[in-house]
Protein backbone atom coordinates (compact mmCIF):
# COMPACT_ATOMS: atom_id res chain seq x y z
CA UNK A 1 0.00 0.00 0.00
CA UNK A 2 1.51 3.51 -1.04
CA UNK A 3 0.54 6.92 0.18
CA UNK A 4 0.14 9.89 -1.69
CA UNK A 5 0.61 12.11 1.59
CA UNK A 6 -2.57 13.53 0.89
CA UNK A 7 -4.75 12.84 3.49
CA UNK A 8 -8.63 12.19 3.02
CA UNK A 9 -10.99 15.16 4.17
CA UNK A 10 -12.55 15.14 6.98
CA UNK A 11 -16.81 14.16 7.01
CA UNK A 12 -18.87 17.35 6.26
CA UNK A 13 -15.97 19.21 4.34
CA UNK A 14 -16.91 19.30 0.49
CA UNK A 15 -14.92 22.14 -1.81
CA UNK A 16 -13.86 25.04 0.13
CA UNK A 17 -16.42 27.66 0.10
CA UNK A 18 -14.66 30.97 -1.81
CA UNK A 19 -14.21 28.34 -4.69
CA UNK A 20 -17.87 26.96 -4.94
CA UNK A 21 -19.78 28.20 -7.73
CA UNK A 22 -22.97 28.01 -5.20
CA UNK A 23 -21.68 30.23 -3.10
CA UNK A 24 -19.98 32.73 -5.03
CA UNK A 25 -23.10 33.31 -7.22
CA UNK A 26 -25.25 33.65 -3.92
CA UNK A 27 -22.78 35.44 -2.07
CA UNK A 28 -22.65 38.27 -5.71
CA UNK A 29 -26.30 38.26 -5.39
CA UNK A 30 -26.41 39.03 -1.83
CA UNK A 31 -24.25 41.81 -2.23
CA UNK A 32 -25.85 43.11 -4.40
CA UNK A 33 -29.20 43.13 -2.96
CA UNK A 34 -27.22 44.37 0.17
CA UNK A 35 -26.33 47.28 -1.92
CA UNK A 36 -29.22 47.78 -3.37
CA UNK A 37 -31.03 48.24 0.24
CA UNK A 38 -28.26 50.70 1.40
CA UNK A 39 -29.12 52.67 -1.71
CA UNK A 40 -32.85 52.49 -1.18
CA UNK A 41 -32.40 53.57 2.72
CA UNK A 42 -30.51 57.08 2.10
CA UNK A 43 -32.59 57.80 -1.34
CA UNK A 44 -35.59 57.39 1.25
CA UNK A 45 -34.48 59.00 3.91
CA UNK A 46 -32.90 62.22 1.54
CA UNK A 47 -36.42 62.31 -0.69
CA UNK A 48 -38.73 62.11 3.10
CA UNK A 49 -36.22 64.97 4.67
CA UNK A 50 -36.69 66.93 1.16
CA UNK A 51 -40.22 66.70 1.33
CA UNK A 52 -41.29 67.09 4.58
CA UNK A 53 -39.98 68.41 8.19
CA UNK A 54 -37.51 65.79 10.41
CA UNK A 55 -40.04 64.58 12.32
CA UNK A 56 -41.90 63.69 8.94
CA UNK A 57 -39.06 61.43 7.91
CA UNK A 58 -38.35 60.06 11.13
CA UNK A 59 -42.00 58.58 10.78
CA UNK A 60 -41.09 57.68 7.40
CA UNK A 61 -38.41 55.44 8.14
CA UNK A 62 -40.12 54.32 11.39
CA UNK A 63 -43.21 52.74 9.34
CA UNK A 64 -40.84 50.97 7.44
CA UNK A 65 -38.98 49.50 10.35
CA UNK A 66 -42.15 48.31 12.25
CA UNK A 67 -43.54 46.02 9.64
CA UNK A 68 -40.03 44.53 9.41
CA UNK A 69 -39.96 44.00 13.17
CA UNK A 70 -43.44 42.92 13.84
CA UNK A 71 -43.78 40.47 10.70
CA UNK A 72 -40.16 38.55 10.78
CA UNK A 73 -40.84 35.65 12.55
CA UNK A 74 -43.90 35.44 9.97
CA UNK A 75 -41.18 35.91 7.21
CA UNK A 76 -39.71 32.38 8.41
CA UNK A 77 -42.60 30.80 8.50
CA UNK A 78 -43.14 31.74 5.13
CA UNK A 79 -39.73 30.45 4.08
CA UNK A 80 -40.44 27.34 5.45
CA UNK A 81 -43.26 26.92 3.56
CA UNK A 82 -42.60 27.71 0.14
CA UNK A 83 -38.64 27.28 0.36
CA UNK A 84 -36.21 30.50 0.83
CA UNK A 85 -34.60 30.66 -2.72
CA UNK A 86 -38.37 30.89 -3.79
CA UNK A 87 -38.93 32.98 -1.04
CA UNK A 88 -35.74 35.33 -1.66
CA UNK A 89 -35.96 36.10 -5.47
CA UNK A 90 -40.09 36.63 -5.43
CA UNK A 91 -39.16 39.53 -1.98
CA UNK A 92 -35.92 40.92 -3.99
CA UNK A 93 -38.08 41.13 -7.19
CA UNK A 94 -40.92 42.63 -5.41
CA UNK A 95 -38.30 45.30 -3.53
CA UNK A 96 -36.95 46.02 -7.02
CA UNK A 97 -39.95 46.74 -8.59
CA UNK A 98 -41.18 49.12 -5.64
CA UNK A 99 -37.60 50.64 -5.89
CA UNK A 100 -38.11 51.20 -9.93
CA UNK A 101 -41.77 52.57 -8.86
CA UNK A 102 -40.09 55.07 -6.19
CA UNK A 103 -38.04 55.89 -8.99
CA UNK A 104 -39.89 57.03 -11.63
CA UNK A 105 -42.09 58.90 -8.82
CA UNK A 106 -39.47 60.73 -8.06
CA UNK A 107 -38.62 61.43 -11.53
CA UNK A 108 -42.08 62.49 -12.50
CA UNK A 109 -43.62 64.35 -9.63
CA UNK A 110 -42.27 65.48 -6.24
CA UNK A 111 -44.16 62.68 -3.77
CA UNK A 112 -45.53 63.75 -0.38
CA UNK A 113 -44.67 62.09 2.88
CA UNK A 114 -47.83 59.89 2.16
CA UNK A 115 -46.36 58.40 -1.16
CA UNK A 116 -42.94 57.51 0.80
CA UNK A 117 -44.48 56.47 4.00
CA UNK A 118 -46.64 53.64 1.57
CA UNK A 119 -43.06 52.57 -0.32
CA UNK A 120 -41.89 52.51 3.31
CA UNK A 121 -44.28 50.25 4.67
CA UNK A 122 -44.55 47.99 1.82
CA UNK A 123 -40.73 47.27 1.63
CA UNK A 124 -40.79 46.90 5.33
CA UNK A 125 -43.12 44.26 4.84
CA UNK A 126 -41.43 42.77 2.20
CA UNK A 127 -38.13 42.92 3.99
CA UNK A 128 -39.78 41.14 6.83
CA UNK A 129 -40.45 37.81 4.29
CA UNK A 130 -36.68 38.19 2.67
CA UNK A 131 -34.17 38.79 5.73
CA UNK A 132 -35.18 35.01 7.19
CA UNK A 133 -35.06 33.15 3.88
CA UNK A 134 -31.87 34.95 2.97
CA UNK A 135 -30.38 33.88 6.49
CA UNK A 136 -31.21 30.31 5.87
CA UNK A 137 -29.56 29.95 2.44
CA UNK A 138 -26.04 29.24 3.38
CA UNK A 139 -26.45 26.15 5.45
CA UNK A 140 -28.12 24.91 2.36
CA UNK A 141 -25.79 25.63 -0.26
CA UNK A 142 -22.41 24.75 1.49
CA UNK A 143 -21.38 21.40 3.48
CA UNK A 144 -21.84 21.68 7.69
CA UNK A 145 -17.73 21.76 7.96
CA UNK A 146 -17.52 25.26 5.18
CA UNK A 147 -21.07 27.21 6.92
CA UNK A 148 -18.83 29.52 9.45
CA UNK A 149 -16.68 30.24 6.17
CA UNK A 150 -19.92 31.13 4.12
CA UNK A 151 -20.79 33.00 6.79
CA UNK A 152 -17.68 35.17 7.71
CA UNK A 153 -17.86 35.73 3.55
CA UNK A 154 -21.52 36.67 4.49
CA UNK A 155 -20.33 39.41 7.03
CA UNK A 156 -17.93 40.99 4.89
CA UNK A 157 -19.94 41.05 1.89
CA UNK A 158 -22.93 43.23 4.00
CA UNK A 159 -19.47 45.59 5.66
CA UNK A 160 -18.64 46.00 1.74
CA UNK A 161 -22.12 46.65 0.29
Amino acid sequence: MTTTGLRPAPAGIGRPAHRDGNVLRWLSAYTASMVGDSVYFVALSWAATRTGSPAQAGLVLAVGAVPRAVLMLGGGVVADRFGPRRVVIASDTVRCLVILGVAALLLLTAPGIWALTLVALVFGAVDALFLPSVGTLPARITAPGQLARVQGMRGVAARVA
